[in-house]
């Protein structure tokens, strides 16, 4: 590759990872919008959610076939396919995430305009929410500072996650035998392992973040990652 070819090849690298982070912070528009309709049970905010997914989804493609055009035209050096692999994984997360938002949007219609709710379950759901705020903004910096101990520290922030996860099962379980209030306790439930499966998504970027590092590929450990072993890196996501 020559050197005009190589700086043209760079930019468009970074373009792309711009995009794919870019695809992040649409996430986070989409968990905040989300959020505010579990909290007010706003079945047309929900909606918008559910709708508004089709730019995520665009957002994953315009990225992968970005990648795809950039491999058909230029051959990278090994640095470069790592983070072009990364991207990969990055942008796979993000449009995971967004799916996540969808199937809690379309959750909250079930519960109804005016639900039996339980206000302990809908605390903890919204500090789910407050706490994955943050986890997926640091998963966002971490990547682009290509900083390890920032990427770490998700599993952390995922822990506190988790055990608010099983505390919602918990509160499900002793919220008394009313049909209606167990109905919702259980489609609350749901929502909750929504949440919970966002937060390993964000934990996921962070382990891309020691790969695009150190050139491993390494699972951070915690619950749902019992291993460190050293895995190879799938060339696609």
């Amino acid at each position: 590759m020559g050197g005009e070819g190589r700086q043209h090849f760079q930019e468009e690298l970074r373009r792309l990872e711009e995009s794919a982070l870019g695809g992040i912070d649409m996430v986070l528009e989409q968990l905040d919008r989300v959020l505010e309709a579990l909290e007010h049970q706003d079945i047309e905010l929900a909606s918008i959610v559910v709708n508004d997914d089709d730019r995520i989804d665009g957002r994953f493609l315009e990225v992968h076939q970005g990648i795809l055009s950039l491999l058909a035209l230029q051959a990278p050096v090994a640095g470069d396919l790592r983070t072009v692999a990364a991207l990969l994984h990055v942008i796979k997360h993000a449009e995971r995430m967004g799916d996540q938002c969808v199937n809690i949007a379309k959750l909250i219609p079930i519960a109804g305009h005016e639900p039996p709710a339980d206000e302990r379950m809908l605390k903890n759901l919204v500090t789910m929410g407050e706490s994955l705020r943050g986890q997926i903004r640091q998963a966002k910096r971490a990547f682009a500072d290509r900083d390890i101990d920032m990427a770490r520290d998700l599993v952390r922030q995922d822990d506190v996650i988790d055990n608010l996860n099983k505390e919602c099962f918990h509160l499900a379980i002793e919220i008394g035998d009313d049909h209606d209030r167990r109905e919702w306790a259980m489609t609350m439930m749901l929502v909750a392992r929504a949440l919970e499966r966002i937060g390993d998504n964000a934990v996921d970027v962070g382990e891309q973040v020691a790969f695009l590092v150190t050139g491993l590929f390494r699972e951070f450990e915690d619950a749902s990652h019992p291993g460190e072993d050293v895995l190879p890196q799938p060339s696609s996501a």
